[in-house]
């Protein structure tokens, strides 16, 4: 996983308020720790997110479509 999600993006995803979502990471901190999140980030991304989204049962959306062709001038 390339991209990062913001904390309250996840909670927002999980259908629970960030304040849960919050509590849900506290006691899980050892193991967030362990795969290079701090407490105190916020943003989560790499395994961290994998294993939040695998113990808390989040599907992220697909990645966003590439950019359509550039516009090209009215001739």
């Amino acid at each position: 996983m390339n991209k990062s999600y913001y904390k309250s993006e996840l909670a927002e995803l999980a259908d629970v308020s960030y304040s849960t979502f919050n509590r849900f990471l506290k006691t899980h901190r050892k193991a967030l720790e362990k795969l290079g999140s701090s407490p105190k980030a916020h943003t989560l991304r790499g395994k961290a997110l994998e294993y939040v989204c695998r113990e808390f049962d989040i599907d992220l959306p697909e990645e966003e479509p590439p950019t359509a062709k550039k516009h090209e001038k009215f001739k």
